[in-house]
């Protein structure tokens, strides 16, 4: 009998959303846990202080790349994988979609719908952590622009989860 096909779960939501927290919990049921913060932080340190905001995309770039490469190798080899990493636009989650089919695994996307309020609370208590995922600090007026930006999604395969708080 053919085991079923791997699955990469793909976290979709802004910062704050609570993504670390969900790809945490699936890691501890024994999903392998990619995380693009922490690859930028392994590799380059703290946005702003270790490496020069100027260089960020093309780190990010490399940080993804690598991402990617373990994303196709676990899921060739049979690994559930938890991806957090955001997938703003829908361009960026078609991509991954794409990537996990070809590897031979099924995507499940799991948009984390957060009130701005909430994210503020959870940005402003984040902020007083040296970790990677506060590497990049966040301001309201940062927030609001992420927010403009995000692309949520509508009719893609996604489940919604709403938090409240």
């Amino acid at each position: 009998m053919n085991a079923p096909a791997p699955v990469a779960v793909l976290l979709c939501g802004t910062v704050g959303a609570g993504k670390t927290t969900r790809a945490r919990a699936l890691e501890r049921e024994g999903f392998v846990r990619l995380s693009i913060d922490e690859e930028l932080w392994s590799r380059f340190g703290r946005y702003g202080l270790d490496y020069p905001v100027e260089v960020y995309d093309e780190y990010s770039h490399v940080a993804e790349h690598v991402l990617l490469q373990r994303l196709r190798h676990l899921l060739a080899h049979g690994r559930d994988v938890v991806v957090d990493y955001g997938f703003w636009s829908r361009g960026s989650r078609d991509r991954y979609k794409r990537i996990v089919q070809e590897a031979g695994g099924r995507w499940r996307l799991v948009h984390l719908d957060v009130p701005r309020e909430v994210l503020l609370h959870r940005l402003a208590a984040r902020s007083a952590r040296f970790d990677a995922n506060a590497a990049f600090p966040v301001d309201a007026a940062t927030l609001d622009g992420f927010l403009a930006r995000f692309q949520p999604p509508v009719g893609e395969g996604e489940e919604v989860v709403r938090v409240t708080g």
